[in-house]
């Protein structure tokens, strides 16, 4: 069970009110929606479910959980390689430039918050460039967070912004939005358990339905996200 002080950082850390700019970005969903593929709160739902499956359940996640032992192990030698690996893994110009964006963000605002003493940032800052995966895994760690509930709350996060711009975009309602967001958080514990599970052979970040999708946003013509 999560003791209050860290369930409510961990609440701070899932805000859509955590200045790091996710809400300017689709992840190719914009473009998706433009196409055609996804058109309405089924499409948009199976959208959002085969990327969760297909690209954060095999990649991210597992990277995230990676960052976040190596972060508690001291270990900044597997800190820098996995961070590495995940900038290396954005197949496009506006996934990296989003992942270096938030990451950024997030820096900088740890930097403003107390208990992220001159080490823990010394750490943090030297290793470049900080994706968001490595400084989330980096606030996790020092406000105790259990490492599976971040990696829940983080995939959720990622979800609710994919649905926020389904409904922007689509559009769908609110309650289209609840219900889609509903049927994603009982698929979120079963991704996020699969992603501990895989063996360091097993990443993969091959979803081509997904990166066709982040370049051919980079060239749309009328749109509200910047991927």
């Amino acid at each position: 069970m999560l003791e209050q002080v860290a369930l409510s950082r961990l609440l701070q850390l899932a805000s859509p009110l955590l200045p790091v700019g996710a809400y300017s970005y689709s992840q190719g969903l914009e473009w998706a929606i433009e196409d055609g593929t996804v058109h309405d709160a089924a499409t948009a739902e199976r959208w959002i479910s085969d990327v969760l499956d297909f690209y954060l359940c095999r990649f991210e996640l597992p990277l995230l959980w990676r960052m976040r032992q190596a972060w508690d192990d001291s270990d900044d030698a597997a800190l820098s390689e996995w961070n590495s690996l995940f900038c290396a893994g954005r197949e496009t110009a506006e996934a990296r430039a989003e992942s270096l964006q938030m990451g950024y963000s997030l820096v900088r605002l740890l930097k403003d918050l107390e208990g992220f003493d001159d080490g823990v940032l010394q750490r943090l800052t030297s290793i470049t460039p900080a994706s968001f995966p490595l400084a989330y895994a980096c606030a996790a760690g020092v406000w105790q967070i259990p490492a599976i509930a971040s990696m829940q709350a983080y995939a959720w996060s990622w979800a609710e912004n994919q649905a926020s711009a389904a409904m922007k975009t689509i559009p769908l309602g609110q309650v289209a939005g609840q219900r889609m967001l509903l049927a994603l958080g009982q698929h979120i514990a079963t991704a996020v358990q699969a992603a501990c599970e895989l063996h360091d052979d097993q990443l993969c970040n091959f979803a081509p339905g997904l990166t066709l999708a982040g370049c051919r946003h980079e060239t749309q013509y009328s749109r509200l996200f910047r991927s």
